[in-house]
Order: structure tokens, then sequence, then C-alpha cells
């Protein structure tokens, strides 16, 4: 057998063209792992919305229950949950218990469940086996969802008595957060 040896002029270009590589995977991932890096230690959860720290965005829907509308700008001097769930959303049933507990315990604190492109048997049906301790609204047409910029579900907006929001929070919730961030709305830090 003969061994086979390469032109003189092949091992230098193979490096060059090593190098240009290694300068290109350098270009990307070097800003990746600085966002990365630079996001350590950040809560995936909490989303730095436009409107925390503005007034929330006012609304007055119909319960799904029944009854008068309830009016946000009605509930100020309290702080304020304003869940936004849907049936169809698993994470939303993941959480209602705790928004329940919460709200049952947290007496002083207004919560309410604002429904999220639902139907009305289905909320209904869910209602009824799982009950809630504070009012779910209906919203027409998802004005109030596109008001609050919800994207999706389960978000949830925190409301200090002024009527500013004070976080905003995606994804399910569990006790030891809502007391957290209701602390945040009631000022105590």
């Amino acid at each position: 057998m003969q061994a086979v040896t390469q032109p003189a002029e092949a091992a230098p270009r193979a490096r060059r063209l090593n190098v240009k590589v290694l300068i290109a995977g350098a270009a990307v991932a070097l800003p990746l792992l600085a966002v990365l890096v630079f996001n350590l230690g950040r809560d995936p959860h909490s989303v730095r919305s436009p409107l925390v720290g503005t007034n929330a965005p006012a609304f007055s829907l119909q319960p799904v229950a029944g009854g008068a509308p309830i009016a946000l700008d009605s509930l100020r001097g309290q702080p304020v949950v304003v869940n936004f769930w849907a049936t169809w959303c698993v994470p939303c049933a993941e959480e209602h218990q705790a928004l329940v507990a919460a709200s049952r315990a947290l007496v002083d604190v207004k919560f309410l469940g604002v429904v999220y492109e639902d139907e009305l048997p289905r909320i209904e049906r869910f209602l009824a086996e799982h009950p809630s301790g504070y009012p779910s609204l209906s919203d027409p047409g998802g004005r109030t969802a596109i008001a609050y910029g919800v994207f999706g579900v389960p978000e949830t907006f925190f409301i200090d008595g002024s009527g500013r929001i004070v976080e905003k929070y995606v994804g399910p919730l569990d006790r030891r957060t809502i007391a957290a961030l209701v602390a945040k709305a009631r000022g105590m830090r």
C-alpha cells in the first residue's frame, strides 16, 4: 500500500478555515453566553411589563355567576389580585387552589379572576367542580386582556391600594409567591 500525501498547500488552508469557523462560532456563542449570565438569578415568571408602575387599566366586568358588574376603580384603597385564566389551561387549574386559599386567608385583599378566551358552559362546569372564593369575570371580546397585554394564561397582576400595578407574574402561582407579591402590593417589601 502506498501512503497518500497531501500537497503542502492543504495544511495551511485547513488551519485558516478552522480559525474562521472558530471566530464565527465565538461571534454567535459569546452574546448568547452573555445573555445567559446576565439573567442568572432572575425569576423567569416575573415579567417586566411596561404596565408595572403605572395605573391599572380600568374595567367593569360582569361576574360569570351573574350579578352587578365589578369595576376595578371601586376597589381602590385595598390591594387587588387580577388573575387571567381559562378552563383549557392546565397551569391555571394547578394554581386555582392556591388562589382560593390565599383569597380566604388574605381577607383585606380583593381577588378577581378574569376568564380568558373561554366558553360559558365550560366555565360554569369548571367553577361547579372547583368552587372559587372570589368572583370570576367574563371578558367579552378580550378587551380587558388586551388592555393588560395578556399574551397567554395564567397571568396575574398585583395592584396596590392606589390602583398602581406593582407586579406581573406569568405562570402558575403558589401560596408563598402570592403572599410575597401581595406584601409588595401592600407596600411591604
